[in-house]
């Protein structure tokens, strides 16, 4: 035994940049108007749209970007979500060329639990950033028969209902990004490698892979 250190790949290519920037987009986005904006403003709702507008080019690509960001890759499996945490809990995870199934799984219910917010929040508003400027600019000019010439698009009992939903979609999607960011810090651990530079850099460094589904130490 020499004792020297175990040799490391060369640094291989995993995040394409429309992924890191759709993430990170999304990330700040989200993050701004749960703890910066105000709800219905312009800044706030344009916010909003910006997210819609970078998690459906983030889905697009999901169809016709590189393997690694392809849907097929990390198909939702609860099954193979729980085996992947009992590995992590036994300090024993495999390599995947993607998200692992549990981080698949985040993913798309990150997705989903976005698209309930983001709705929600323009049937609530019922208008454009645009039109939200144009309201807020009337109002400060006290010409209130903008307000009254709008048409609801929806009834009182629906917008009351919206109005509910919204804000509890936006409290459970803080809860599964902190635990997004909880799982990224556990697998860190358990593969003694940083998951995060490569969001960054859009390359990953580590110890030799393990073939998927192996059971092998990351």
């Amino acid at each position: 035994m020499s004792g020297a250190p175990e040799a490391l790949d060369p640094p291989v290519p995993i995040w394409d940049p429309l992924v890191r920037l759709t993430h990170w987009g999304i990330a700040l986005g989200v993050l701004s108007n749960a703890a910066v904006t105000t709800g219905g403003k312009f800044v706030h709702v344009s916010i909003g749209w910006a997210v819609l507008g970078l998690l459906a080019l983030r889905l697009a690509w999901g169809l016709v970007g590189p393997a690694e960001a392809r849907f097929g890759t990390f198909p939702p499996n609860p099954r193979a979500a729980i085996r992947h945490l009992g590995e992590l809990l036994r300090g024993r995870v495999s390599r995947y060329p993607s998200h692992n199934p549990a981080g698949a799984l985040m993913v798309y219910a990150f997705w989903a639990t976005l698209m309930v917010v983001i709705l929600t929040g323009i049937g609530i508003t019922g208008t454009t950033p645009l039109g939200v400027a144009r309201r807020e600019a009337a109002i400060a000019q006290g010409d209130w028969s903008v307000i009254a010439a709008e048409t609801p698009l929806f009834s009182t009992a629906t917008s009351d209902a919206l109005k509910a939903v919204h804000p509890l979609a936006g409290n459970l999607l803080l809860v599964l990004a902190a635990l997004h960011v909880l799982g990224v810090f556990v697998e860190s651990r358990a593969m003694r490698v940083n998951l995060v530079r490569p969001m960054i850099r859009g390359r990953r460094q580590g110890a030799r892979d393990v073939p998927p589904g192996s059971g092998g130490p990351r």
